[in-house]
């Protein structure tokens, strides 16, 4: 072979970029409106003071190991037993990070003769795992209820008889949007399914004192949820949450969880901390959701845009290269708002993902969607 041995990578690139799909890293720059950082803890004294408290009392940086073997520290178990009991769960499983749980969870639960029924807008780490299972999986239509029940029946009628999984985000990452909660605990009911519901845009927004959007069903023997640690709780990692049968078996027979060297201890603390700050300042929710309203009714009155109602604002544009263009004039005017492409969202849908935190006030609220109708007149 005469060819290069990084030919076909240079020519995927390409290709990348004739679709203008090719991505780059770019510094973090000017206002927030595109960080996960909801609640504006990742920057906050109380959090980084509970971090600065765990150095100078000996808490090591690292874990040294797998949680099995000496990677296991008090500051890992106290997390799992507070998160445990501030979702109602009877336990808690610290991983990594989000994309690592919904892997895990996906990869060692369902069972060979399972069937596991994903949302087709679930987070890629959710069909990543799916692929990567062993029970067979399905994609129903984006939060309808119904396909996830045709699903199953289908499957039935086939032959299939074993355990029903279903996978969900409880608010989804690209449009803001809520899933039907009630209707599909009430379809796993029916069918004596799973559900997992990955909370990782929820936790800390919704729900009483930030629990989530399926706070009211945690506890239950049939519900499993994952809570990322690195959005509004400002740390890094990520908490599943469900019946302790079901996270035993996790650390018995998850190799993510089993042979990954633990989540730094620091980390443990810091999302801790984060946890007792969702019950002591409600007022971060609050002001949230002024902003996340104020910012509706401007790009309602302004650009025409339906609210998505949560923090998470898309901005349908359609065409990669414009999406990008805009992107990178707001970005020129200080406004970090980043253009989202395929295969992120569906072909014909690029957008620009707004998020609110309260790292901005309504003063730049008003502001960017002021630069985001003169760079939409022009570009």
């Amino acid at each position: 072979m005469n060819a290069s041995p990084l030919a076909r990578y240079d020519a995927t690139l390409r290709g990348l970029a004739r679709k203008d799909r090719m991505r780059t890293l770019s510094p973090r720059a000017g206002l927030d409106f595109s960080s996960n950082d909801y609640l504006g803890l990742a920057a906050s004294k109380r959090l980084g003071d509970a971090v600065v408290m765990a150095i100078a009392q000996g808490t090591p940086v690292g874990a040294s190991g797998s949680r099995l073997l000496r990677g296991n520290t008090p500051e890992h178990e106290a997390l799992e037993a507070d998160a445990a009991a501030f979702f109602g769960a009877e336990r808690a499983l610290f991983f990594g990070s989000g994309y690592i749980a919904n892997f895990a969870l996906l990869t060692a639960l369902p069972q060979k003769g399972d069937l596991l029924v994903l949302d087709e807008l679930a987070h890629a780490s959710m069909h990543e795992g799916a692929q990567a299972g062993r029970a067979e999986f399905k994609l129903a239509a984006h939060n309808d209820v119904n396909a996830v029940e045709d699903a199953i029946s289908k499957w039935r009628a086939e032959g299939g008889i074993g355990r029903v999984w279903i996978g969900v985000e409880s608010l989804y990452s690209m449009d803001g949007d809520r899933a039907p909660m009630e209707s599909l605990v009430a379809l796993a009911d029916r069918h004596d399914a799973f559900l997992i519901v990955d909370e990782a845009h929820a936790t800390g927004v919704c729900g009483t004192e930030g629990r989530g959007l399926a706070a009211a069903f945690e506890g239950r023997d049939n519900i499993v949820a994952l809570h990322t640690c690195g959005k509004a709780l400002g740390a890094s990692g990520a908490l599943v949450t469900g019946p302790r049968t079901l996270c035993d078996y996790l650390i018995n027979r998850c190799r993510p969880f089993i042979y990954a060297t633990a989540p730094s201890p620091l980390m443990a603390v810091a999302a801790r901390e984060a946890l007792a700050m969702l019950s002591d300042e409600p007022t971060r929710r609050v002001q949230l959701q002024e902003r996340v309203a104020f910012a509706g009714r401007q790009l309602a009155e302004r650009c025409g845009v339906i609210p998505s109602g949560s923090q998470i604002q898309p901005f349908v544009i359609g065409e990669n290269r414009r999406t990008m263009a805009v992107a990178a004039a707001l970005q020129a005017r200080g406004f970090d708002i980043r253009g989202i492409r395929p295969p992120t969202v569906s072909e014909g849908t690029s957008r620009l993902r707004i998020s609110l935190t309260l790292n901005v006030d309504e003063t730049a609220i008003s502001a960017m969607v002021e630069a985001l109708v003169e760079v939409l007149a022009s570009a």
